[in-house]
Parts: structure tokens; C-alpha cells; sequence
């Protein structure tokens, strides 16, 4: 939703000679997702999606990206191990991790079960969850 960190990269996206790849658009994702749903053209030609949004709403991106991808494109969803808590018992995370780590943890569950993709789970920074549509 950033212009300006999209502005922040773009003299790396030009150097890479991807511009003409990425159409940047300023808004909520799920009403785009849906948008870009509605033209038939555009499931299954998508090459790559970065999911770093409200953590409540990862599987409701999941079932629209999954419509999106080409077969063996990628998504990564950032934060997927929520500072660790993920792996801890409920009692021990602090109060204002809790939401995000209860949708964290039902998301991650989905993902582990959802036979669209190949799954991997890198413990980078806050982690990040890389899928594979098959």
C-alpha cells in the first residue's frame, strides 16, 4: 500500500530490466486479487506473489493467488513464525502478539494441508514461508 517503498526500489527494479514486469497498484489487496480474477486471462499468469499484509486475511489471499499462479510459481508469505510464537504454548506469548499469532498458526496449519503447493519454511528474520503451486 506504500508508493514510496515501491518508489524506494525502483532504480533496482530498473537496473534489473523488470520494470515492464510489475504493475504497482495502490490499494487493498483482496478487492485487486478479486479484480484481476475477473479477467480469465489472468489466472495462471502469475510467475511470483509476496504476501506481507494482515496476518487475518493470509488464507483468503492463498485461495485467490492459487488462481493467479502459473503451475510451479511461486508465493512467499512474510512473518509466518510471528517472533517465535508459533512454536511456543499460547500462555507464554505476550498479550499483543496473540491475534496475529493465532492467524499465524491456523494459517500455517492450512498451508501444511493445501495439496495446490510445495511448502517450505525458511526461518529467516520472522519467517517466511515459500510456496510452490503444483
Amino acid at each position: 500500500m506504500d508508493r514510496d517503498t515501491y518508489e524506494m526500489g525502483l532504480s533496482v527494479i530498473k537496473k534489473a530490466g523488470v520494470e515492464h514486469e510489475i504493475n504497482f497498484i495502490q490499494s487493498p489487496a483482496l478487492s485487486v486479487l478479486d479484480e484481476l480474477l475477473e479477467d480469465h486471462e489472468n489466472r495462471g499468469s502469475f510467475d511470483f506473489a509476496f504476501v506481507d499484509a494482515d496476518k487475518d486475511n493470509y488464507q483468503k489471499y492463498h485461495e485467490r493467488l492459487w488462481q493467479l499462479l502459473k503451475v510451479c510459481g511461486i508465493v512467499v508469505y512474510d512473518n509466518t513464525l510471528w517472533y517465535g510464537t508459533v512454536a511456543m504454548p499460547e500462555g507464554s506469548t505476550k498479550e499483543e502478539l496473540k491475534p496475529n499469532r493465532l492467524h499465524t498458526v491456523e494459517f500455517n496449519k492450512f498451508l501444511a494441508v493445501d495439496y495446490h503447493f510445495q511448502i517450505s519454511q525458511v526461518p529467516l528474520g520472522d519467517g517466511v514461508t515459500i510456496c510452490r503451486r503444483l
